[in-house]
């Protein structure tokens, strides 16, 4: 009988299920000095992390028009 192999190829169809299915994202910018405050909503591949992390490493050194302070980022993933 072929049980383990069964169960392993389950796992993995349900692994692979996992990564077809969009990761959803919402941002929001906002100053702590003068309290501008944006949000945005944006939904990716779990194939395409790689992406956001370049965007976020980005974003780490964008400033507030109106007071030159660094902006905050916070995300929320829903998987």
């Amino acid at each position: 009988m072929e049980i383990n192999n069964t169960q392993n190829n389950s796992r993995e169809s349900v692994e692979s299920s996992k990564k077809d299915e969009p990761i959803q994202v919402r941002a929001t910018i906002s100053c702590p000095s003068c309290g501008y405050k944006k949000k945005f909503r944006n939904q990716f591949l779990r194939k395409d992390l790689e992406l956001l992390i370049v965007a976020v490493k980005v974003f780490e050194w964008l400033t507030c028009n109106k007071c030159g302070d660094l902006l905050k980022l916070d995300l929320d993933f829903n998987f």
